[in-house]
């Protein structure tokens, strides 16, 4: 006898393979969820929870801009800043100029080029992004309260799988110039 995610495994796959005239119609629903998780994402829920609990000085954008920098291989320039987020330079180096203003970034010399200025997350900034990933994962958890271990489990792979196909398929905007393939930030 199956037991735990086993069990909903089979049930996912005999449902898929068995019922492929019901396939149209989970197509249907996961459409209708994704809208209604798209609202909840533009209204920008959690980040607006996280900047009101935490950093009420701060808006949406500078958390997304600390946000990025994690995102960012090697040195942390403005330019690359407003790259991943997908902003035009003089934005990006607006945000910047804020967060350092705030005592949340510093300016430094490139170590690669001299002659470059990058920016360095300051150990307020840090902080900041630890309280800022605690309070996000509390709130994920209230949301997921009396979930199962097996569908905490079988959720975090299957999320995992769907968005990681979006990112396959929409890696990068600027490279493909589709406005479909702008990713959500972290909410």
């Amino acid at each position: 006898m199956l037991t735990g995610t086993a069990l909903l495994f089979s049930i996912v796959m005999t449902k898929t393979v068995t019922e492929n005239r019901s396939t149209a119609a989970d197509i249907a629903h996961i459409s209708e969820v994704m809208g209604r998780m798209r609202l909840l994402i533009g209204r920008r829920v959690i980040s607006r929870t996280l900047v009101d609990s935490l950093a009420p000085s701060l808006e949406i954008s500078h958390l997304d801009a600390l946000r990025a920098m994690g995102r960012i291989e090697g040195e942390v320039t403005v330019g690359a800043i407003a790259d991943v987020m997908r902003l035009d330079p003089s934005r990006g180096s607006r945000l910047v100029a804020e967060l350092v203003a705030q005592g949340l970034l510093r300016r430094a010399a490139s170590q690669a080029d001299g002659r470059r200025s990058i920016v360095v997350r300051t150990e307020l900034g840090d902080q900041l992004m630890a309280e800022v990933d605690t309070t996000k994962r509390q709130l994920l958890a209230s949301m997921l309260d009396g979930w199962s271990e097996e569908e905490l489990s079988v959720f975090a792979v299957l999320f995992d799988k769907f968005v990681s196909k979006f990112e396959e398929t929409y890696p990068n905007e600027k490279a493909h110039g589709s406005a479909a393939s702008r990713s959500l930030t972290s909410a």
